[in-house]
């Protein structure tokens, strides 16, 4: 996932966060891993969302004291940058590239949107933040750099072709999560949908009015995500 414009993640120097062995430099050896407190980092996340996210927490978790994880990760922004390449490892691609380079990206915006489906914090976690690539992400970042290759588009426009793709899943997973919150709230979905009729009668919005007459498309999440992307997609220009 490549994701963020915004402030540094974290004030670990990059070779020391990803190539280095995971392990402390200094001390005896420890009861738990690298792996393993961002395993548990994600867990929680998973269940409870990435506020509960806290190195406190964390090393509750793994049964640690909390100043040993600073060994690993300094501050929670380095443990979210490894939590968000940990789980980017589950976009290995399961299929060769098949040479549609808008097949290939729309296989590549599914699997994120997979992956952000499974972990439903990492919307929030990919915007607002510089990210340094890990193994994983860079993985997959190749993979979706060979997908561009038959394009006519140099190397700094396939990097902005795929933070689009990325950025525009990881907006529409965001909006997807919290519209099933709404609709958890029946109540609440329904003044929704009356104040919306309200604003298209009142004379002084025509447009709105007019598209919310228009026919009802499908409007499950799979189906809008697929209809999004195939409009995106298709209307890239892969020569420039």
């Amino acid at each position: 996932m490549v994701r963020g414009d915004g402030s540094d993640a974290g004030g670990v120097d990059p070779q020391q966060l990803w190539l280095d062995s995971g392990r402390p430099r200094k001390g005896r050896k420890p009861a738990f891993s690298r792996a393993a407190i961002i395993a548990a980092a994600v867990a929680l996340a998973d269940a409870e969302g990435i506020d509960a996210v806290t190195m406190r927490r964390v090393a509750s978790e793994v049964g640690a004291g909390v100043m040993s994880l600073y060994s690993y990760a300094p501050d929670k922004e380095t443990l979210l940058q490894l939590m968000v390449d940990h789980v980017s490892g589950e976009l290995s691609p399961a299929d060769p590239l098949t040479g549609d380079w808008r097949a290939d990206l729309k296989a590549i915006a599914h699997a994120q949107r997979g992956l952000m489906l499974r972990h439903p914090w990492l919307p929030s976690a990919l915007f607002n933040r510089r990210w340094s690539l890990g193994p994983n992400t860079l993985a997959f970042l190749e993979h979706a750099l060979a997908a561009l290759r038959p394009t006519a588009l140099d190397g700094g426009a396939k990097l902005e072709v795929f933070s689009l793709i990325t950025g525009f899943a990881a907006r529409l997973v965001a909006d997807e999560i919290a519209q099933a919150a709404l609709s958890a709230s029946p109540e609440r979905a329904a003044a929704e949908a009356r104040y919306l009729a309200a604003v298209a009668a009142d004379g002084h919005h025509p447009e709105l009015a007019e598209a919310l007459s228009a026919p009802v498309r499908p409007l499950t999440p799979d189906a809008t995500f697929a209809r999004l992307l195939d409009r995106m997609v298709d209307g890239l220009d892969a020569g420039s």
